[in-house]
């Protein structure tokens, strides 16, 4: 027991000098390098978060295993928590163009994996300044979302969607080509006019969408029936890899998008209302829009939309709302 005692003692001396030296070399950082110590600051907040998230996973994991929950029965927050450690973030899925799944193991997401040999690097208190280079230089390429400065997360984000907002039009007009298929003059019609009004800047409404749920559900609009290169286009919207072979990319955009239908079923549940503007956000740029600029009315009223739609339609109709992230956000605003 001494022995136990005095080596706890001696660990307690340890820890105390670390944090002594690493205070002051934070205060030479404030008072001599002051933006490197905003990204310090990032960084520290960034590590905190990231734990108090694995923490929160850990707990939903251990809920769902009690009470034999699948992931589709949580509450929203934690279902989208779930979701975040399950997916790669964007920029990672457009580096990376085509290894894994998008999948983690357990709660240990990508995210998690591509943060420890920072947060090795950052152990030694005076490594800490090799980290603030990291983050001056390359935090797109080497840093995940906890590491952004407010800045950063929009001029990446920004970015971000202008490479899966490139495939927009080719998305819509993939569309108007699948219309001349129809075998109704009246739903060719009226396909090929709704991507007409969408292709002069004009946004259709849901109910419009809504009407022709019935043509998503089989060939030519059903996403198993879809051409390879439509296929591909929605791909790039929910920032999936395009290089694989047709059946496994038919098989990934299915999955992605009954995930975003469920999520959108618990957020109705929860009520827009009850969602942060930081939730708000998110929502909408998983979903197809960029709401970096848009106000918190601006962004609630699109979800209004879109789960207007989406909490209507079938399993059968998935087709629908993987276009429908391109036709309601091409033209918003």
């Amino acid at each position: 027991l001494p022995a136990k005692a005095s080596s706890r003692a001696a660990l307690a001396t340890l820890v105390s000098g670390v944090k002594r030296i690493n205070g002051r070399y934070e205060r030479f950082l404030q008072r001599t390098f002051p933006r490197f110590y905003a990204l310090y600051a990032t960084f520290t907040g960034g590590i905190q978060a990231l734990f108090v998230e694995v923490k929160e996973i850990r707990k939903i994991k251990l809920k769902m295993a009690r009470q034999r929950l699948s992931a589709h029965q949580l509450p929203y927050r934690e279902m989208e928590r779930l979701r975040q450690v399950r997916r790669l973030p964007p920029q990672r899925r457009l580096e990376l163009s085509g290894e894994g799944n998008g999948r983690g193991a357990g709660p240990f997401s990508r995210d998690v994996i591509k943060a420890i040999p920072i947060g090795v690097i950052a152990i030694p208190p005076f490594a800490n300044f090799l980290v603030i280079v990291l983050m001056y230089f390359f935090p797109r390429q080497l840093l995940i979302r906890y590491f952004w400065t407010p800045s950063q997360q929009v001029e990446f984000l920004d970015a971000y969607h202008a490479i899966r907002s490139a495939v927009y039009p080719e998305v819509v007009e993939s569309l108007a080509l699948a219309a001349r298929s129809l075998p109704e003059p009246q739903l060719q019609n009226r396909l090929q006019e709704l991507c007409a009004k969408v292709q002069r800047g004009s946004q259709p409404h849901v109910a419009e969408l809504y009407a022709m749920r019935s043509l998503f559900s089989g060939p030519p609009l059903g996403l198993n029936k879809l051409p390879i290169s439509h296929v591909r286009a929605l791909s790039h919207v929910l920032f999936l890899t395009p290089r694989l072979p047709a059946f496994f990319l038919r098989y990934r955009l299915r999955s992605h998008v009954l995930e975003i239908r469920h999520l959108d079923r618990a957020m109705l549940r929860l009520g827009l209302a009850q969602l942060s503007e930081e939730e708000l956000r998110a929502a909408c740029y998983l979903r197809g829009l960029n709401s970096t600029h848009l106000s918190m009315a601006e962004c609630r009223a699109w979800l209004e939309q879109w789960l207007g739609l989406s909490c209507k339609l079938q399993v059968s109709e998935v087709s629908l709302l993987a276009n429908s992230m391109v036709l309601l956000s091409l033209n918003y605003i």
